[in-house]
């Protein structure tokens, strides 16, 4: 399957630095939004770290088979999925070992999205910690591929809080997991077949909390090329206030 792909990361109008970051990997058919936090320039070392060491462990299983699956990895998981799950909680030891190391990072962290994607088959591994969000778009219609681990997460699932008044709740970046912090976050992960003409979009809450899923969904309904609709998502994120940090990768498939 004939796939494009295109990520980009913008500061905002409201952030001093952006502690956001992402990877496109498209001979390994892995993608990675990661948003840091902890101010002063240590949430962007803890998002640094984290997709550069899920990229390390992605690259080095990629030869792994069912045959040689370390003892410990999960009978339950696809190959894929342990894979994912393994780099991601290596990425969260990593931030923390920095942390440990140096005083000036303490209260750093990160929420992480990664997908991998095997174009051959063709199939979409997620996981996820924190809030940062996929969406697949199919048929014209678009769904969210993850559950935020987020305290306004919890209050909407509850019926406490509306979808809409979570997005501008004072609370709204206080995650429930995180990468970095003295408890091994559970990695939520999922398979999913993919179709002709899906388009996979990841993205950290700077995005999805300016704009309202149907506003997304109406930028991916232009038809522009991936580049140019990665661009657009950003621009109407920061017409609408820009308060965050805004990281959008978008992987489309052709038939």
């Amino acid at each position: 399957m004939r796939f494009e792909t295109f990520g980009l990361t913008d500061r905002g109008l409201r952030r001093h630095h952006n502690e956001d970051q992402l990877l496109v990997r498209d001979d390994l058919g892995l993608y990675i939004v990661a948003d840091g936090m902890g101010g002063h320039a240590a949430g962007e070392v803890a998002a640094d770290l984290a997709v550069r060491e899920v990229e390390r462990v992605v690259e080095a299983t990629r030869s792994f088979s069912g045959d040689t699956w370390p003892e410990d990895w999960d009978p339950k998981l696809s190959l894929a999925a342990n894979r994912l799950v393994r780099a991601i909680l290596s990425a969260h030891r990593r931030v923390t070992a920095a942390v440990d190391g140096d005083y000036g990072l303490r209260g750093m962290g990160a929420t992480i999205v990664v997908a991998l994607v095997d174009w051959k088959k063709p199939d979409l591994t997620l996981a996820h910690v924190g809030d940062s969000r996929a969406y697949l778009l199919r048929d014209g219609k678009l769904g969210q591929l993850t559950a935020d681990h987020s305290w306004v997460h919890e209050q909407v699932v509850a019926g406490l809080l509306s979808e809409e008044a979570a997005r501008s709740h004072p609370l709204k970046n206080v995650v429930t997991r995180a990468l970095g912090g003295a408890q091994e976050p559970v990695v939520d992960v999922g398979v999913f077949e993919l179709e002709p003409g899906d388009q996979l979009l990841l993205c950290s809450d700077g995005l999805n909390t300016m704009l309202a899923d149907e506003e997304i969904l109406e930028v991916l309904l232009r038809g522009a090329d991936v580049t140019r609709t990665v661009h657009q998502l950003i621009a109407e994120a920061n017409r609408k206030g820009g308060l965050d940090n805004i990281t959008a990768l978008l992987t489309r498939s052709r038939p």
